[in-house]
């Protein structure tokens, strides 16, 4: 007896069952687990590391879009970090410009606050973008999101105020307790079973008070680097 040949709809049907990318595509899958960030300032904030860890949950929303090398698929997604810490510059002297006393500006010294910052950060919205591939483990995706973190002392650190404030004398009024922290990035789930994987992102984080200080100093940028084991539902 001659085995019936398999139709190209029936090979194609077998590949997504054994496809661990594939069925969370098609069934547009839960995706929750931990996860680890490392980060560094750049620019003027070269000197500036951040670590923070937490618990993120997404799901797809859409079916997959075809629209060429662009196709793929659109989630939703938010964490919770109970772990944000900043390692600052220790307490210092710094030459800034200022408003000398018989008018007009110069050099002065001043004295900055600095240390290790500690902190939470929620992240309620996450918009992903899920590329479509053919790959039976690899998930690539870039994404925008916005978050919130809040620190026990005013970050970032800035000029030291005559009176502290909470008994902290690196922080003066001139930023804030409270930081919004736009974002965007790029990384990959790698399926390590049919319901597990390993994740790897890049983003890059700017983190700003919107002037809820008297001042906005800000870190206009840093890269996080995101470790992550999630499990698919």
């Amino acid at each position: 007896m001659i085995a019936a040949a398999q139709t190209p709809a029936a090979g194609a049907a077998a590949a997504e069952a054994v496809s661990p990318v594939a069925q969370a595509r098609q069934n547009r899958s839960w995706e929750y687990g931990p996860f680890m960030n490392w980060g560094t300032g750049v620019g003027t904030r070269s000197d500036y590391k951040f670590l923070s860890g937490g618990f993120q949950m997404g799901k797809p929303l859409s079916s997959t879009v075809h629209a060429g090398f662009v196709s793929g698929q659109f989630e939703f997604a938010g964490n919770v970090m109970p772990l944000w810490q900043a390692y600052t510059p220790a307490p210092h002297v710094q030459t800034v410009v200022c408003t000398l006393p018989g008018g007009g500006n110069g050099s002065c010294s001043q004295k900055f606050g600095g240390g290790t910052f500690y902190g939470v950060s929620l992240t309620p919205v996450i918009l992903r973008w899920n590329f479509l591939t053919r790959s039976r483990r690899v998930q690539p995706w870039v994404q925008g999101a916005g978050g919130l973190i809040y620190t026990t002392h005013k970050f970032p650190p800035n000029i030291m105020s005559t009176k502290p404030s909470n008994g902290n004398p690196g922080i003066n009024g001139g930023t804030s307790v409270w930081n919004f922290a736009p974002q965007g990035g790029f990384g990959l789930h790698y399926f390590t079973s049919p319901k597990r994987s390993i994740d790897l992102g890049v983003n890059g984080v700017h983190i700003s008070s919107a002037s809820l200080g008297d001042h906005n100093p800000g870190v206009n940028a840093s890269i996080q680097i995101q470790v992550g084991y999630t499990l698919w539902r």
